[in-house]
């Protein structure tokens, strides 16, 4: 089983290093071949997603990925900015289901800003289309506005688009998903204002006569923001697009006290998957040793599950993150006062001991 291993920029070495370590602790016959992408990739080859970096990620089984991005690329134009590493992974290799798991640990509930009451037990699952929107719609750019009451004043203009197929497949995935958690499955959209939204509930309504046993609800996706504050148990899977699932699984991570806990999985059709921690690459605090590792290490398990079919391995590594959170380690960003606060291979040694 050959993995692609994409560290990337801030942190992503620092917690990828963790992730591999756990992997070749397992005793199977990993292939695990390592490339530069993001800020890395512009330095190594001028561009954030190198010509060899995609091969690999092509010929690979799945991708493990770091984080990417960094403060100093900020001035390059767009297309060698280190996010389009991301972008372009997701389009070439045509990766248009993201899971986002929002779990809080029961040894996490004092870490979150809600109350305890409100959090505990909580576990949500976001399905969210990456491939169509708003972040792929054309046409696109900047110019100089051709009418209206600011007419020759520079705007910025984005397209909004998704075709019935694309809504069609990622309800197919949400569909499934929820058949094998609680049966419940809500999909957001903001119909009321938008037509590509009245075209994905349409869509959604149709896909759900293969589905009767899944309980399917609509929510407009302000009010989803609300409830996920106010009631976030009330949610099993929640299904939506690009850019309101890019907020939605950000606001969800949140509930659960730290983003650093919280790991994801982009699949295609045939579940071959890019697996990342949700969070971001904090170059604020890289090479500092102070980073969670547990994403990273929990996407290590999901590309196990969704793309390796090595469930029984994923479960060993869920339960040794258990275990070490149990045993009350901490990095900073789940402190709590009676914890045990480490750096990230103090960390990643205690998740091998639980192993």
């Amino acid at each position: 089983m050959k993995i692609a291993v994409l560290p990337g920029d801030g942190i992503g070495p620092e917690i990828m290093a963790e992730a591999v370590n756990v992997l070749n602790a397992l005793g199977e016959k990993f292939e695990l071949e390592e490339a530069p992408v993001g800020g890395a990739g512009y330095e190594a080859h001028g561009h954030p997603l190198p010509e060899s970096t995609l091969k690999l990620a092509k010929e690979a089984d799945a991708i493990l990925f770091g984080a990417v991005g960094d403060w100093k690329y900020d001035k390059l134009e767009r297309a060698l900015r280190p996010e389009q590493a991301i972008l372009g992974l997701r389009k070439h290799l045509q990766l248009f289901a993201n899971f986002r798991p929002a779990i809080c640990y029961p040894q996490l509930t004092a870490a979150s800003s809600l109350k305890p009451e409100i959090v505990s037990g909580l576990d949500i699952l976001i399905v969210r289309e990456l491939n169509g929107d708003i972040y792929f719609g054309q046409p696109r750019g900047v110019r100089q506005a051709p009418d209206g009451p600011f007419e020759g004043a520079r705007e910025g203009f984005d397209t909004m688009r998704y075709s019935e197929p694309e809504v069609r497949r990622i309800a197919h995935v949400a569909f499934a998903a929820a058949q094998k958690r609680q049966k419940k499955l809500t999909s957001v959209d903001k119909a009321n204002v938008l037509e590509t939204s009245q075209l994905w509930r349409d869509t959604m309504i149709d896909v759900a006569k293969e589905y009767p046993e899944v309980e399917l609800s609509h929510m407009y996706v302000d009010n989803a923001a609300m409830q996920l504050v106010k009631a976030p148990k009330a949610f099993d899977v929640v299904v939506t697009g690009n850019m309101f699932g890019d907020i939605l699984s950000d606001e969800a991570a949140m509930l659960t006290g730290s983003i650093g806990m919280l790991p994801s999985a982009s699949l295609d059709k045939n579940n071959k998957g890019l697996y990342e921690p949700s969070h971001g690459s904090a170059p604020d605090i890289a090479g500092k040793g102070v980073a969670n590792p547990l994403a990273t290490i929990l996407s290590a398990a999901m590309m196990l599950r969704y793309s390796l079919g090595k469930a029984e391995q994923a479960d060993r590594i869920e339960s040794a993150v258990k275990k070490v959170l149990e045993q009350g380690f901490r990095t900073g960003d789940i402190a709590t006062q009676d914890g045990k606060t480490v750096g990230t291979k103090e960390m990643g040694a205690a998740v091998l001991a639980a192993l």
